[in-house]
C-alpha cells in the first residue's frame, strides 16, 4: 500500500518554463499536441476527486471553470507581454463555456494546446521583431518609464501598443546590462542570446508541461494550494519531502546550451570524489557499458534524469574542466551514485552566550528548523528514520547538556511539511493536550492531541517567525502561544495558511490508470482546514506575534495567503479543552515594553529600520526609468546606500553574541560554490536568510532581539513578584 502523506505547504505549484538555450527553432518544426487516452482519464479523475473530496468543493460551480482560460494564459505569459487583450476575449468565447464539460466528462484539454499554439506564434513573431530592433540604435535619453512587474497589468490592447511596450522593455533590459558594466554592443549581444534561448525553450515545451499548467489552473479554482503534478514533478516533490535523492550530489544549471556544475553538495558522491568541480561543463553522459550521449542543447530536466539513477550504479561524465585553457580539453569522471541527503533542510542548533547579571554569561539555545520533514522511505544507511521532531528532540538533549537556561525555536522561512510532525514537535514542549483542531468539509471536527506526557524541554521558550512561516509552522507557533508556553516574536504576522493538503497518485484513484504502462501524475488537494486549540483559524490572518519587530518581509508583495486568488476564508470554531492560556498581561507587558525600549535606542534597530525604509521605497517604485543617465544616478545612490549599510552591518556584527553550533552528525564542510561571473555585484544581504544554510548570519537583528527577550523572561522567572500565578512564566509548568 502506498503511503499518502498529509502535508502542509504555503504555495501551489508553479511550473517554471526554464529558458534553456540557443537558436534554431523553426515554425515548420512545431509540435502538435493532443489529449492522450491516459491523460484524458487523469483529467476526469482529477475533477471527480476535486468535486467529491476537496474541502471547498461546494463553492465551485461548472460556470466558474471559465476562469481557467485567463488563468492558464497568465501561467504561460506571466508578465502579460505576448498575448493581446483580444486574445483573451477570443479564447473566452471559444473555450470558456465548455471548459468544465470537456475536461470533466470527455477528459479533453485541447484548449490548453490551442492557446499555447497562439502563444508560440506570438513569441516567435515578437522575438523576430526584437532581433530587428536590436539592429537599431535605441534612444536611452528619453524621459520614459517601464513597469517592471506587469503581472497585474492588462495585456496590450493592440499590436501597436504591444510594440510600444516592447520598445520600453528592450530599453529596460539593455540598461540593466549596461549598468552591469557591459558596453552597449555587449548588452545587445546578451539580450539577443537571451531571446534565442527563450525561442528554443518554447520549442522544447512538451505536452505534459502544458497539461500540468492547465490541470493545475483547474485545481486552483478550489483553493491556491491545490494542484496537479505531472509524473516528473511528482518525483521531484517526493525528493523535496524526503530530503534525499539518489544521484551524484551536484546542483546543475544551463548556460548557453551547456550544462554547468553550479554547486557541489557537501558529503555527496561528487564531493567525496573531489574530481568534479564547480563551473565544469558536462559535455556528455554515459551509463556503464553504453555509448556516451551528448547533452548540449538538451533540457535540464532530461540531463538530470540521465545523471540520476539507482544507488550503487555508475555514471560516466565527459567534462570540460573549468580551469582548462583549451576549449577542446575533455576529461572522463566516473561517479558512483549514492543517497544524497539534503541536509540544508535539517534542524540545527547553537548555544549563544548572552551577558547576564553579575557579568556572568547566560547560555541560551537556538534550534533552527527549515521544514517539517518526514522519514525517508529508504536509503537510510544508518538505520534511523529522519524526522523533524526526532531531530529537534536530539538537539534539545545536546543543548540541555550545555546548560542552556532558555531556548529559541526559529521557524523563519519554514513553509510547512508533515502535519504529524507539527503535532509531535509541539508536544516536545507541553505535558499533553490538543495541538490542532481539524475540520473536514462535512463539518466534522477532529482534535489532534499530544498524548505523550513527557516534556523534552520545560524552560523559557520563544518562537521566532516571519511572513514565510506557514501552515505547520503556524500550528506550532499558535498552539504554544495558546498554551502560554512560548512568547512569539517576529513579523507583523505569519503567512496565514490554515489548510491541510493530501497528495494522491492518480494510479490510486483509477483502475485504468493503475494498469496503464505510462507514468501518471498526482493530485495535491485541500482536504481539511485547521484551527488552533482556542478555536481560531490561522487562515488568512496567520499567527500574530506577541512582540512585533521591524521587518523587510512585511513589505514584500504577494507572499501572504490573503494575496492569493481563491484563498479560503477565515473563521472560528469552538475552543477545545486544554490546560493552558495565553500569556498574562503581567508577564507579556514588561517583556514587550523592554523590547520596545531597545527598538527605540539600539543602533542595530536604526540600521534595520533604514533598510526597511529603503526596501519599502524601492517596492513602491512601480515605474522604472528607461533613461540611462537617470538609472545611472539611481544605481549610484543605491550602491552608495548598500555600501554604507554593509559597513554598518560589519560594525554591528562585532557585537554579535558568541555561539557554539551543533549539528546532527559531523559538522558540514563549507559549501563549494562556483564563483559569480560578475564579482563586482553587491548582494542585498540585509535579511536573516542571506548566509549559508549551515551557519548563522552576521547582525541577525531579529535573532539577537529574540535572545534578549528570552533573557528577560529568564530574569522574570527569577522574580516571584512578577509572576502572574504561582508558576514561573514561559515554562512547561505554566503552559499545560
Amino acid at each position: 500500500m502506498i503511503r499518502v502523506p498529509v502535508i502542509l505547504r504555503p504555495a501551489g505549484l508553479a511550473v517554471v518554463l526554464l529558458f534553456a538555450a540557443a537558436i534554431g527553432y523553426a515554425a515548420n518544426d512545431r509540435k502538435v499536441f493532443s489529449t492522450t487516452t491516459t491523460l484524458a482519464k487523469e483529467a476526469t479523475t482529477l475533477i471527480g476527486l476535486l468535486e467529491q473530496a476537496h474541502y471547498n468543493h461546494d463553492a465551485v460551480r461548472a460556470a466558474d471553470y471559465a476562469q481557467v482560460i485567463p488563468d492558464y494564459m497568465d501561467d504561460l505569459d506571466q508578465q502579460r507581454l505576448f498575448f493581446l487583450n483580444s486574445d483573451k476575449i477570443k479564447f473566452a468565447e471559444e473555450h470558456g463555456k465548455n471548459v468544465y464539460y470537456n475536461a470533466a466528462f470527455l477528459g479533453n484539454i485541447n484548449a490548453a494546446y490551442d492557446i499555447f499554439y497562439l502563444y508560440e506564434t506570438r513569441v516567435e513573431n515578437r522575438i523576430a521583431w526584437i532581433f530587428e530592433e536590436l539592429k537599431k540604435d535605441l534612444d536611452l535619453t528619453a524621459s520614459e518609464t517601464y513597469r517592471a512587474d506587469r503581472s497585474k497589468s492588462e495585456w496590450p490592447s493592440s499590436p501597436a501598443a504591444a510594440d510600444e511596450l516592447w520598445r520600453k522593455r528592450l530599453k529596460f533590459e539593455l540598461i540593466g546590462e549596461i549598468l552591469n558594466k557591459k558596453t552597449p554592443e555587449e548588452a545587445k549581444t546578451i539580450v539577443h542570446k537571451r531571446y534565442e534561448r527563450m525561442l528554443k525553450n518554447v520549442g522544447e515545451i512538451e505536452g505534459t508541461d502544458l497539461a500540468e499548467l492547465y490541470l493545475s489552473a483547474i485545481a486552483r479554482l478550489y483553493d491556491p494550494h491545490s494542484t496537479y503534478f505531472s509524473a516528473a514533478t511528482f518525483e521531484d516533490f517526493g525528493i523535496q519531502m524526503k530530503l534525499q535523492l539518489v544521484g551524484i550530489g551536484a546542483l546543475l544549471g544551463l548556460d548557453d546550451d551547456t550544462c554547468i556544475v553550479k554547486e557541489i553538495v557537501p558529503g555527496g558522491p561528487a564531493d567525496v570524489g573531489r574530481e568534479l568541480k564547480p563551473n565544469d561543463k558536462i559535455i556528455s553522459v554515459a551509463q556503464t557499458g553504453r555509448e556516451p550521449v551528448e547533452i548540449i542543447g538538451l533540457k535540464l530536466r532530461k540531463i538530470v534524469d540521465m545523471i540520476r539513477g539507482q544507488k550503487g550504479t555508475q555514471v560516466h561524465l565527459i567534462v570540460q574542466p573549468a580551469d582548462a585553457t583549451d576549449a577542446s580539453a575533455r576529461r572522463e569522471i566516473v561517479i558512483t551514485r549514492d543517497v544524497v541527503k539534503l541536509n540544508s533542510a535539517r534542524a540545527r542548533a547553537a548555544v549563544f552566550q548572552l551577558p547576564g547579571k553579575d557579568d556572568k554569561m547566560q547560555p541560551i539555545g537556538v534550534i533552527t528548523l527549515p521544514a517539517f520533514y518526514g522519514p525517508a522511505e529508504d536509503g537510510d544507511t544508518d538505520g534511523e528514520k529522519t524526522t523533524a521532531s526526532k531531530d529537534v528532540a536530539r538537539l534539545i538533549e545536546q543543548l540541555k547538556k550545555e546548560g542552556v537556561q532558555g531556548l529559541v525555536l526559529d521557524l523563519r522561512h519554514n513553509g510547512g511539511g508533515y502535519l504529524s510532525e507539527a503535532i509531535e514537535l509541539a508536544g516536545l514542549f507541553i505535558r499533553q493536550g490538543p495541538i490542532v483542531q481539524v475540520k473536514h468539509y462535512n463539518g466534522e471536527i477532529q482534535v489532534d492531541d499530544d498524548k505523550n506526557p513527557k516534556i523534552a524541554y520545560a524552560g523559557p521558550l520563544a518562537v521566532l517567525v516571519d511572513r514565510f512561516s506557514a501552515s505547520a509552522s503556524e500550528i506550532v507557533a499558535g498552539a504554544l502561544q495558546n498554551y502560554g508556553r512560548a512568547i512569539v516574536i517576529g513579523d507583523s504576522s505569519t503567512h496565514g495558511k490554515g489548510s491541510v493538503q493530501q497528495v494522491v497518485e492518480m494510479k490510486q484513484l483509477s483502475r485504468a490508470l493503475a494498469l496503464s504502462p505510462q507514468k501518471t501524475g498526482a493530485a495535491k488537494f485541500t482536504i481539511q482546514k485547521y484551527y488552533l486549540p482556542s478555536g481560531a483559524s490561522t487562515q488568512l490572518k496567520g499567527v500574530v506575534p506577541d512582540i512585533v519587530l521591524p521587518s523587510i518581509t512585511d513589505h514584500i508583495p504577494n507572499i501572504g495567503e490573503a494575496d492569493l486568488p481563491h484563498a479560503l476564508v477565515w473563521d472560528q470554531i469552538k475552543t477545545s479543552f486544554f490546560d493552558g492560556e495565553p500569556l498574562e498581561p503581567k508577564v507579556l507587558a514588561p517583556l514587550r515594553q523592554a523590547s520596545l525600549e531597545r527598538q527605540g535606542k539600539l543602533e542595530e534597530f536604526t540600521y534595520l529600520k533604514r533598510n526597511v525604509d529603503w526596501f519599502k521605497a524601492r517596492q513602491e517604485q512601480k515605474l522604472i526609468s528607461v533613461n540611462l543617465e537617470q538609472r545611472k544616478k539611481q544605481k549610484a545612490d543605491d550602491d552608495a546606500f548598500r555600501k554604507e549599510m554593509k559597513q554598518e552591518k560589519e560594525r554591528i556584527a562585532k557585537n554579535d553574541f558568541p555561539f557554539k553550533p551543533f549539528y546532527l552528525g559531523p559538522p558540514p564542510a563549507p559549501r563549494i560554490k562556483a564563483p559569480k561571473k560578475d564579482a563586482g555585484d553587491d548582494d542585498e544581504d540585509f535579511g536573516p536568510d542571506a548566509g549559508e544554510n549551515e551557519t548563522y548570519v552576521k547582525a541577525d537583528v531579529h535573532l539577537r532581539e529574540t535572545l534578549r527577550v528570552v533573557s528577560d523572561a529568564i530574569d522574570l522567572g527569577g522574580n516571584r513578584e512578577q509572576w502572574a500565578s504561582n508558576r514561573p512564566p514561559l515554562t512547561a509548568a505554566s503552559g499545560g
